[in-house]
């Protein structure tokens, strides 16, 4: 219900009201004024230098994207070569392969170049070039820039190549820190270093971890079936579940109860 105007107001106090109110109107114009005034103040001393800051930044995502296209452009090129590779390895036109791999080798990303690189190196391995396969490796190895994981597998790799050419010492010294369990390589460069010191007649040195591969679950089972029987030779017991042992024996080929007992001891 709406308030009936007081008509017995004093008309002093209907004239005060009348001031304050028409006070409180001014005081909002004068402040949205001021608002205006310091906008365009703003405008006048920063207009340019914001509108330049938005042209760089919109300048800039758009040559992101552009860039982020390019990147997925080139990489997908790269892909379909190294595709191509595969295909013209399965057909054994080695040549061929290599010729197309020799760019990614040289221009691509890093996880690129160690797929080239390591595909150019078995292509020398199959057309008898070990000393060429070795200096891919090595080079491989030496590279900084590459993860850690393609430099070890290079080095090893290089090491099984030049094996016979090497001293038993060096061979030791360069894969000794990937014998280690729970490296990424260790049943591989492990068999190399327990060959080693088969060599300097450190059967107790190569039996032990001869043992710890064949017990290692994560190392392929033909290298376990290997050097376990490598270990059994040397003295050293390499089954912890003698029945897991036997089964697989009889799968690799020791079908009879006794063969398999002999090869599993």
């Amino acid at each position: 219900m709406a308030l009936r105007p007081n008509r017995n107001q004093d008309p002093a106090d209907k004239a005060a009201n009348r001031q304050a109110a028409e006070h409180e109107v001014l005081m909002r114009e004068v402040d949205e004024a001021v608002r205006q005034d310091q906008m365009a103040d703003i405008g006048r001393k920063y207009g340019l230098p914001i509108i330049v800051i938005i042209v760089v930044a919109l300048l800039g995502f758009g040559g992101w994207l552009w860039w982020d296209s390019h990147q997925e452009g080139g990489l997908e090129a790269d892909s379909e070569q190294l595709v191509k590779a595969l295909d013209n390895i399965d057909a054994n036109n080695l040549d061929e392969a290599d010729e197309t791999l020799t760019p990614l080798s040289q221009d691509s990303s890093k996880g690129m170049t160690a797929a080239a690189d390591m595909l150019r190196a078995g292509i020398a391995m199959q057309q008898d070039k070990p000393a060429e396969a070795a200096k891919l490796f090595d080079a491989m190895a030496a590279d900084d820039s590459l993860p850690e994981i393609y430099r070890n597998l290079a080095t090893i790799r290089s090491v099984s190549i030049t094996f016979d050419d090497m001293k038993p010492q060096q061979v030791i010294d360069r894969l000794k820190p990937l014998a280690v369990p729970g490296e990424a390589w260790f049943g591989s460069a492990a068999e190399l270093v327990g060959m080693a010191y088969l060599e300097q007649g450190k059967k107790d040195l190569a039996g032990p971890l001869f043992a710890s591969i064949a017990k290692d679950e994560n190392a392929p089972q033909g290298l376990r079936s290997r050097t376990r029987q490598m270990a059994g030779m040397l003295g050293y017991d390499a089954v912890e579940d003698v029945d897991e042992t036997l089964q697989q024996l009889r799968e690799e080929g020791g079908n009879t109860p006794a063969g398999a007992a002999a090869a599993a001891q």
